[in-house]
């Protein structure tokens, strides 16, 4: 029904910049929340940043409120996250994902979600 796939990950210093896309199909993408995730090796997935199918309303994860922008572009079945003054603790691999929830307790899990992109790794070197 939805198939998702991340790009734009890579290799960037610190106080560089990223931005992250993520492509879905299905026509329905736009009755789906979207959100970001990320998971470094040996530590728990963790909720970046989602927005809502229903208002747009845009959720992040406290250490990178003010630094990380998602958005959504509905027509190009798309979603981004813009990342600006990288960290090192910002790396991980992240990933895109699919969820028909709209309230942010439920987007910060990831068992809300549906659907999963594969991951693009996200390196910030020190």
């Amino acid at each position: 029904q939805v198939q998702l796939v991340e790009s734009g990950g890579g290799l960037v210093q610190a106080g560089g910049s990223l931005r992250l896309s993520c492509a879905a199909s299905g026509r329905t993408f736009s009755s789906y929340s979207m959100g970001w995730f990320r998971q470094a090796p040996g530590k728990e997935r963790e909720f970046v940043a989602g927005i809502t199918w229903s208002s747009g309303t845009t959720y992040y994860l406290d250490s990178v409120k003010g630094r990380f922008t998602i958005s959504r572009d509905n027509a190009k079945n798309a979603v981004y996250l813009q990342m600006n003054s990288l960290k090192p603790e910002d790396t991980a691999v992240y990933y895109c994902a699919a969820s028909r929830a709209v309230l942010r307790l439920q987007l910060r899990l990831g068992t809300s979600y549906d659907y999963w992109g594969q991951g693009t790794q996200v390196t910030v070197s020190s």
